[in-house]
């Protein structure tokens, strides 16, 4: 295989933790095989004409402190780039949003884009979901207080709620009808009725972990268990979650199948998977995290795998 030019559309690579993050991993292994890594923003991204251009530079990394060192700032076609990979952080804001606009522009018979702008847009990772009713809990997307009340008195008086727009399990709650504090919860969350939400079901196989499955053209990798803390509903590492070592059963077998054909339509080539119990409940599509953990709990390598697929998709468009 030649040596790749690969960009990758991240947050500053000074923040980096290089003990967790995936995007770190998937560079660093495409690095040792002599590809060259190229970091840009979203602010270097720009349109001159119909072109997609970007300002880069070139970026080198090691398991060492300092963990990289950048080179001198270059401008040029995104084009020129055998692979750009957008790996920015949540939140999905406008800014965000119009750099996938910008991203579509790329000639993806010359580049490949991981993942797929459009898909991007496409898949909500709070919504995306709903599009498999039969694999995730009982589930009601509104802004309206007394219909959620309603629903969760249909549920036997308990749910979860979140924001369409949130990440790491910012703005989840745990709702219970003897709780006095409900409709307080329910009127911030909802900014009493202007603001939609999704509530679902309470699963209370949650304090046995929440499973983060890694999934790459459909097929699953490996997976996380994240424990929540006793104190805590929520299973995310950013709150206290306790990584623990588990397997890819037949049900996640079965989960996977069913998305496979419309994440590989969207081009969601890599994304996150969370299931608690025999449900799932969010397709994280954006900056898909979790192999760094995976990996250390298993004695594997996931990222020589997403960095196989990368070289066998650029080989592809440049096949004669």
């Amino acid at each position: 295989m030649q040596n790749l030019k690969i960009g990758v559309v991240m947050d500053p690579v000074v923040k980096i933790d290089i003990d967790k993050d995936t995007s770190f991993v998937l560079m660093l292994e495409a690095q040792r095989r002599g590809h060259e890594i190229y970091f840009m923003e979203l602010g270097d991204l720009f349109i001159r004409g119909g072109t997609p251009d970007a300002r880069y530079r070139r970026l080198e990394l090691a398991r060492a402190t300092p963990h990289y060192r950048l080179g001198e700032s270059r401008t040029g076609s995104l084009e020129e780039f055998d692979s750009v990979w957008m790996r920015k952080d949540p939140p999905f804001d406008l800014k965000y949003f119009f750099a996938t606009h910008l991203l579509s522009l790329v000639d993806q018979s010359k580049c490949f884009v991981m993942n797929d702008p459009k898909g991007l847009r496409e898949a909500n990772e709070k919504l995306y979901a709903l599009r498999f009713p039969e694999q995730i809990p009982q589930t009601l997307v509104t802004s309206d207080m007394a219909r959620l009340r309603a629903f969760m008195s249909e549920l036997g008086g308990e749910m979860i709620i979140k924001p369409l727009d949130g990440c790491g399990g910012s703005g989840v709650f745990y709702l219970n009808e003897q709780d006095r504090n409900t409709n307080s919860i329910l009127e911030a969350a909802t900014d009493t009725g202007r603001r939609m939400v999704m509530g679902q079901r309470y699963l209370p196989e949650i304090r046995q972990g929440d499973k983060r499955i890694i999934v790459l053209n459909g097929e699953p990798l490996g997976a996380v268990l994240r424990v929540p803390l006793e104190s805590e509903t929520r299973g995310n590492i950013h709150v206290g979650g306790q990584c623990v070592k588990t397997e890819v059963t037949e049900r996640d077998r079965e989960i996977c199948v069913a998305l496979a054909p419309l994440l590989r339509a969207d081009g969601l080539y890599f994304v996150g998977l969370d299931v608690i119990g025999s449900y799932l409940t969010e397709v994280n599509v954006t900056s898909p995290t979790g192999i760094q953990e995976v990996n250390a709990l298993n004695h594997v390598c996931l990222e020589r795998n997403v960095i196989d697929f990368v070289e066998q998709q650029v080989e592809k468009r440049v096949a004669p």
